[in-house]
């Protein structure tokens, strides 16, 4: 069976907008991959690692852990043999309490993703490739978060092609979540369900086409 990790913050985690439920595994856009990847006659299981509040490369002030390169080295081990690893981040990088522009939170993944290829797996074991998803613009943050994310929706502009230039720097798989889908208007931030549905299947073929080389 191959392996898919999901390395991603609450978008991938599947937050309810301006709520602190939980959309079911199923309904959310890695558990409707593997899903849709299995219903294509592959055997595939795509790892969710999705915590709230997860940045690229930077700590939140107020909850340890949410540096993204922390302990990613780590969790590619545990999770070896991988044969993907999508990474789907940024959006934490533009809260106010940080002065990340569009072009640092990129180069914060591609720290990740240079971590990523020097994790200390077992010999034999294949370095994954990685896909890098740009998650939807921010639109004006409301609700509960909107004080958390003042200002985001300024700060991630042109966090699609900077992106895009790492992801080509890197010879990473790269899309543009924007292209297909949009930050729900409920909150400016995270996805409805409709658009996790839509994520995965937009992103279908270019899964199953690095999985077949």
């Amino acid at each position: 069976m191959k392996q898919v990790l999901v390395y991603a913050d609450s978008l991938s985690w599947g937050i309810i907008p301006d709520t602190r439920k939980r959309f079911e595994s199923d309904q959310r856009w890695p558990g409707k991959l593997e899903q849709l990847l299995c219903q294509n006659g592959s055997q595939v299981r795509v790892i969710e690692d999705c915590l709230n509040g997860r940045r690229t490369v930077l700590n939140d002030p107020f909850k340890p852990g949410r540096n993204g390169a922390q302990g990613l080295q780590q969790t590619i081990e545990i999770n070896s043999p991988l044969e993907l690893v999508i990474i789907m981040l940024g959006n934490n990088d533009f809260q106010s309490p940080h002065t990340f522009t569009a072009t640092e939170a990129a180069q914060g993944v591609a720290t990740l993703v240079q971590t990523i290829r020097s994790a200390p797996i077992e010999p034999g074991m294949p370095v994954p490739p990685v896909l890098l998803i740009c998650p939807p613009p921010i639109i004006e943050p409301k609700g509960s978060i909107a004080a958390k994310f003042k200002g985001a929706e300024e700060k991630c502009k042109g966090f699609d092609l900077a992106l895009q230039k790492i992801a080509a720097d890197t010879q990473c798989n790269f899309f543009d979540a924007g292209t297909v889908i949009s930050a729900s208007k409920i909150d400016g931030i995270h996805l409805d369900l409709d658009q996790h549905q839509q994520l995965a299947l937009s992103i279908l073929p270019l899964v199953q086409g690095i999985l077949s080389r």
